[in-house]
This record gives structure tokens, sequence and C-alpha cells, in this order.
């Protein structure tokens, strides 16, 4: 707005020097060569319209700016709506298995091919996750690391030195190289 308001108070003056010199050119004038005034009267309406020209240039350059930040703002928002259609439709068959094994469980169906069906879903399941690149923290035996691990309880242990995780009772998961959920773990002391 400020840019704009610069823009017209330059116009004004230039508005403003153009009528001072209509003014002066009314007014009898030294004796002058005429071709020389008629020279810089050129040289005013050349530079003028030089400054139209590059003020609409400014104009359109900075409606094109805000409309391409529009549209990228509306494009990001799209964008955070809709992120996770691709692991949503990744995920529909799953979702599908385990409808079909609940139905297969009422109907009375043999117990041991329900957790075969089961346990095929969940391996499903994990092969989608690990496509989006969720991996499964390894963490019994390892150094306790707080960018890692939670610790829940310091425990005594035989097998482990102090500072290791003895025990895993909630699984970390990283998605790709950053910590999704830090496993909650025991450590040794």
């Amino acid at each position: 707005m400020n840019e704009q308001h610069t823009d017209e108070e330059h116009k004004q003056e230039m508005d403003s020097m153009v009528e001072e010199r209509e003014t002066t050119a009314q007014e009898p004038a030294p004796e002058v060569d005429i071709t020389e005034g008629a020279e810089e009267d050129d040289r005013i309406a050349e530079l003028m319209k030089l400054a139209d020209e590059n003020q609409q240039r400014y104009l359109r350059a900075q409606a094109d700016f805000d409309n391409f930040r529009r549209r990228t703002a509306k494009e990001r928002e799209e964008l955070a709506q809709y992120a996770s259609m691709k692991l949503l439709g990744q995920l529909l068959p799953v979702v599908d298995n385990f409808g079909r094994a609940i139905e297969a469980a009422k109907a009375g169906g043999d117990g041991e091919s329900f957790s075969k069906g089961v346990d095929m879903i969940f391996r499903q399941l994990e092969g989608v996750l690990d496509a989006e690149g969720l991996k499964p923290m390894d963490v019994v035996g390892q150094p306790f690391n707080p960018e890692f691990h939670q610790a829940i309880m310091q425990v005594e242990s035989d097998e482990y030195e102090e500072g290791i995780v003895v025990e895993e009772v909630q699984k970390g998961f990283m998605l790709k190289d950053k910590v999704l959920r830090p496993a909650m773990v025991k450590v040794s002391g």
C-alpha cells in the first residue's frame, strides 16, 4: 500500500512539474532558441510515457505475485488436507480383510484358520506401513538413548551392564530417518 501511495505521490509530482512547465511556457520567455524548448518538451513527454509504462509493468507484476501467493497457499492447504489419501487407499484392502475375518469368526469358523488369516492380514498391514517408510526399532540389548527410548523403569540385570535396554514394553517406530514414536523400555541399572 505504501508503494502505491509513493507511486501516486510520484505521479502527482510529475503532473505538477508538467503544469509548472506549461505555466512557465505561457509566460513570456526570455529569448531562447525555440528548438531547444521543443526538444526539452519532447524529452519530458518521452520520460512521462516511460514512467507510465514502468508503473503499469509494476502493477501487473504485483498482481501476478499476489495471484501466485494465493494459488500456492491454496495448493498447500489442499496438500495438507489430502496428504494421507495415498496411505488410506493402501490400507483399504487391509480393512476389507479384517472385515472378512470378523465375519468368518462370527460364522463359527475354525480357530486355527482364523488365527492364520489374522496373521496374514497383520503381515499385509506391516507391508503397507513398511512401503511408506515405517520401521520398528530394535532396542533390546542396545545402549539407552533418550532420542530413541523412553525409560519407564530401571531394573537390576545380571545379563546386561548398566545403561542397556533390557526389555521393550511398547514398540518404537521410525518414519524414514525420524523417530515417530520412541520405544518404551526398561533399562538396566
